[in-house]
This record gives C-alpha cells, sequence and structure tokens, in this order.
C-alpha cells in the first residue's frame, strides 16, 4: 500500500501558542508545521471555541480532491463508500459503508466479507464520519472487508452513556444484518481513534458480557482513563494537537452532570477484569498526553491473558492518522492495523 513520503525528522519540540517550544523532541517538521497552524487557528480547540464555534466545526465536511489527499490522505480507486440510514433504540443512526471492489485474499468473496466496525475521534464533543474516510478506505482495500463506520451521538448535547449506547447498538445491528450487508458475523472486528478507542474498548466489555463475539480490537492512542492523571497529561499539557485544557472541556462534556470517571464503561482501564476480551492492537503516540494511559491498557490486557501487540510512535502526535500526508507514523501504522486483521480474520 502506499506510504506518505516525508523528509527527514527534524529535532523539533511541541509547538504553544505563545511562543517557541521548551523541552526538544523528536517530531516529524510537518507534524509540527500542521500542528502549529491548527493550534494557531483553533481548528480543533474545544477549550476555545464558543457553541457557536462547536456547530462550525462539527459542520465541516471534506471533499476528496488533490488538495484535500496531500493533507489527509488519497483514497483508494476500488471501494466505494455508502452512508446508510438505521433506526436504534437511542434514535436514528447513520453508517457509512466502505465496500472493496478490487482484489481480494484468497479463498474470500465480496458477497462475504469480515466487517470492522470503526469509531471515529473527536473528544465525543468533535469529529464525523469523513475524519475517518482515508483510514476506513485503506483498510477495506487491503484487508478485503467491509468497514462500517458509526456516527454515534456528540456531547454536551448527547452525554453519557448516548454515545457508548450507539455505538454498541451500531455493532449488534451490523452483526444482525451482516447478510445483507455482504458481510460476515462470525468474522468481526472493532476500530478507533482517541474517543472512538474509548468506544471501541468499551463495546468490547459490553460484548464479552452479551454478544456478538468480537475477533479483533484496534485502539489508536484510545481515551482509556477519564481521570486524566498520567504522568504524560501533565507532560504534555500545552499539546501539541491536544492538550489539557481541550480534555477538560471534552471530559466535562461527555460525562455531564452525573458521569463517573472511575466507571470502566468510561474509563475501560477501571474495569475490574480485563480476561476474555479480544486480541489486541494498541497503537500509540509518544508525544501525546494519553500517551501512558495506552501502554497501560496494553499492559492491563497482556497481564490479562488477552493476546495484545502494542506499538508506540516515537515522532507522531494524538490524532495522527487522521493527517497521513503530515505525518509519517500514519502509513506504518496502517500497515500494523491491516496485517493485524489479516490475520485474525484468517
Amino acid at each position: 500500500m502506499p506510504e506518505p513520503t516525508m523528509p527527514p525528522a527534524a529535532r523539533t519540540a511541541a509547538p504553544q501558542l505563545d511562543g517557541p517550544p521548551a523541552g526538544p523532541l523528536e517530531i516529524d517538521v510537518r507534524t509540527r508545521l500542521f500542528s502549529w497552524i491548527t493550534d494557531r487557528a483553533g481548528l480543533i480547540a474545544i477549550s476555545r471555541m464558543s457553541a457557536e464555534d462547536l456547530a462550525r466545526a462539527r459542520g465541516r465536511r471534506m471533499t476528496h480532491n488533490k488538495v484535500t489527499s496531500k493533507v489527509f490522505g488519497p483514497m483508494p480507486p476500488d471501494v466505494s463508500l455508502t452512508d446508510l440510514r438505521i433506526t436504534t433504540d437511542g434514535g436514528p443512526l447513520t453508517l457509512r459503508l466502505y465496500r472493496p471492489h478490487g482484489p481480494l485474499p484468497a479463498g474470500r468473496s465480496e458477497d462475504r466479507l469480515p466487517i470492522v466496525v470503526n469509531y471515529h475521534g473527536g473528544g465525543g464533543s468533535l469529529g464525523n464520519l469523513d475524519q475517518s474516510d482515508w483510514l476506513c478506505a485503506h483498510v477495506a482495500a487491503n484487508v478485503g472487508a467491509l468497514v462500517v463506520s458509526v456516527d454515534y451521538r456528540l456531547a454536551p448535547e448527547h452525554p453519557y452513556p448516548a454515545g457508548r449506547d450507539d455505538g454498541y447498538a451500531a455493532l449488534c445491528w451490523v452483526v444482525r444484518h451482516a447478510d445483507a450487508l455482504g458481510g460476515r458475523a462470525d468474522r468481526v472486528a472493532v476500530m478507533g481513534d482517541s474517543a472512538g478507542g474509548n468506544l471501541a474498548a468499551v463495546v468490547c466489555l459490553l460484548a464479552r458480557e452479551a454478544g456478538p463475539a468480537i475477533d479483533a480490537q484496534v485502539l489508536l492512542y484510545p481515551v482509556v482513563d477519564l481521570s486524566l492523571d498520567a504522568p504524560s497529561t501533565s507532560a504534555f499539557e500545552r499539546g501539541p494537537m491536544l492538550t489539557r485544557a481541550d480534555m477538560d472541556v471534552f471530559r466535562a462534556n461527555y460525562l455531564g452532570e452525573d458521569g463517573d470517571a472511575s466507571d470502566p464503561f468510561c474509563s475501560p482501564l477501571h474495569a475490574p477484569d480485563h480476561r476474555d476480551l479480544p486480541p489486541a492492537l494498541v497503537i500509540t503516540a509518544k508525544v501525546d498526553p494519553l500517551h501512558d494511559d495506552g501502554v497501560a491498557y496494553a499492559d492491563r490486557l497482556r497481564d490479562s491473558g488477552v493476546p495484545t501487540r502494542h506499538t508506540d510512535h516515537a515522532r507522531a502526535v494524538h490524532g495522527f492518522i487522521c493527517f497521513p500526508g503530515m505525518c509519517r507514523a500514519a502509513g506504518e501504522a496502517l500497515v500494523e492495523i491491516c496485517d493485524e486483521l489479516t490475520t485474525r480474520f484468517a
């Protein structure tokens, strides 16, 4: 699969709003520039958003063209995208289906594809289906899978447990309708980045008790502990890409008035038992407030007997899978994800 071409990494540091950053860190020069521009523009800094800003940020849609492909990655030509509206107990949800039409692995046909259910990032308050297009389409093409991305409800209008309930309801709906979708109910994985990684981990906890069976979980720099007290949270409290101030707003929005940060279905790291969960690939970014929690979750799964692979990208920042043209780690992570899913679906 094609991998973004990047210049050699330079010794740089995390950008800040009020001047040059302190403390050298190895991050890609393009990543540094992109994070600085994003921060200055306030495009994802929810701690500096008014209600109107938040609405505008949610309403942004991305078209796929030569310009956007330079930053957010090109789409593979042999994958079709279809939006589907479904009804759940929590209300209507939109799913986006990514279906491959190119050569498939031996023994696989387009009528019966393994299924990957994806949850986008955005802190539970931001994000939409568009931001996962590059990842989902390339997973569909390279694994030969039907990828289904979930447009779950967002906070603060819909605090916990709305997003969690939507994530689990969508998974159950997709598995129940696997035949009609051209998928295999006996080959299912979940995948998510950041807040979407939280949902992917949580639906695995729910599915362990009530089904359906899940063959793999792919967690990209996941939110797994809403107490937000890991050392990396302090080390990178001013970013890049994600700040402590933003994390505090995301947490307050998601938990609402009655949420409890120690609830394992908000903070899966706090689950009393991680045994018998699906095999996991946990991908972390070294320059990320969430780094240490992701590492801790991979260790917890492994210590509980769950087959777990953990990769840590030393020059990557939070959210890097969403801008593959600006961070070489995105291409590397895509290879890791596709290899993991191909193995689990064999």
